[in-house]
């Protein structure tokens, strides 16, 4: 559904001194029919940028790509055609109307009116948006409005769809509520979905693999369990009396044999292959030195792990730069 190949993108800075900024720098990506891949990356790794590209928002400086079927250099309204794309910011009108919205983005694609109409309903019906036709966007809930969004990509059928945030700003039950919506999506009509996302925890939940992106280029891509599995062990933490520290932490390594130690009063921490497995032992060990553990922590690998040990910062760390197209 999505093939690329050394997918590269430059700006120049704006203000003085200028410069050039390489913000993609030779991406492959490969989606088949039918899969729900995230696209990861902090701000200012180029996932954007990289989705600006794909979605024919953004002309690549180099590199090619196809998009279901169409050549995004050559066929670009071809790829148009053939694409959804939810926008972070959404795109509705606050003074229009629910079913107007759907039947203007219907003939925008060149469906008649009854058409766009029809297929309103069925969205609509789909993405709990029926007997809301007569009500100003401005009036809707976040997920509401969220989910209009979702449904005036959908309007003309695309077989791939674009979901840029979809959940950003939402409170925890219209999250939930939107993750199921986006999972029938693939799962009962078959749609393609790329989707990005800030939330590791949304990404955990629905998507089939995960394609991470840092400093312009693709650092990794698994399923989240295949990425998880990079992580080398379970997270442990124990508590001890502060005086007992030192003690504890060499007790901790001498059993473990682990090196990855983070050691504060009355705090250690440390990584194993099998935290279960580990803590008995460690346990009767503390025992024999009248040692006290006073808390204990076993911690499965997690995706801000994962993201941790790939890019070395967090998904929101660094700032998009500031900057201007090369011609």
């Amino acid at each position: 559904m999505i093939t690329a190949r050394g997918l590269e993108r430059r700006f120049r800075r704006k203000g003085r001194g200028g410069g050039e900024v390489h913000a993609v720098k030779g991406v492959d990506l490969d989606v088949e029919a039918g899969e729900l891949v995230g696209f990861l990356g902090p701000n200012g790794a180029g996932k954007t940028t990289t989705l600006r590209m794909l979605t024919t928002l953004l002309r690549p400086t180099a590199g090619t790509a196809t998009i279901g079927g169409h050549d995004l250099l050559t066929d670009p309204l071809g790829v148009r055609r053939n694409i959804g794309y939810v926008a972070q910011g959404g795109g509705t009108a606050p003074e229009a109307r629910v079913g107007e919205e759907l039947e203007m983005q219907g003939r925008l694609y060149r469906m008649s009116r009854a058409d766009a109409i029809a297929r309103g309903r069925v969205l609509a019906e789909q993405l709990d948006l029926t007997g809301l036709d007569k009500r100003p966007t401005k009036t809707l809930s976040g997920g509401q409005r969220r989910r209009l969004d979702i449904a005036m990509g959908l309007i003309h059928s695309p077989s791939l769809v674009f979901l840029d945030e979809p959940s950003t700003g939402l409170d925890p039950q219209s999250r939930a509520n939107l993750w199921d919506h986006i999972r029938r999506l693939r799962s009962e009509q078959g749609v393609t979905i790329f989707l990005t996302t800030h939330y590791l925890d949304e990404a955990d939940a629905l998507a089939d693999r995960l394609i991470v992106i840092d400093d312009g280029r693709i650092v990794a891509e698994g399923t989240p369990d295949s990425l998880k599995a990079r992580v080398s062990g379970d997270g442990v933490v124990i508590g001890v009396p502060a005086e007992s520290t030192e003690t504890a932490a060499d007790l901790a390594r001498q059993l473990t044999g682990s090196h990855d130690f983070d050691v504060s009063p009355g705090s250690v921490r440390f990584r194993v292959p099998r935290g279960d497995a580990a803590m008995p032992e460690l346990l009767r060990a503390l025992d024999a030195k009248d040692i006290t553990m006073t808390s204990m922590q076993v911690t499965r690998p997690t995706l801000d792990d994962v993201f941790l040990t790939l890019t070395g910062r967090t998904l929101r760390d660094a700032e998009e730069p500031v900057v201007a197209d090369v011609a």
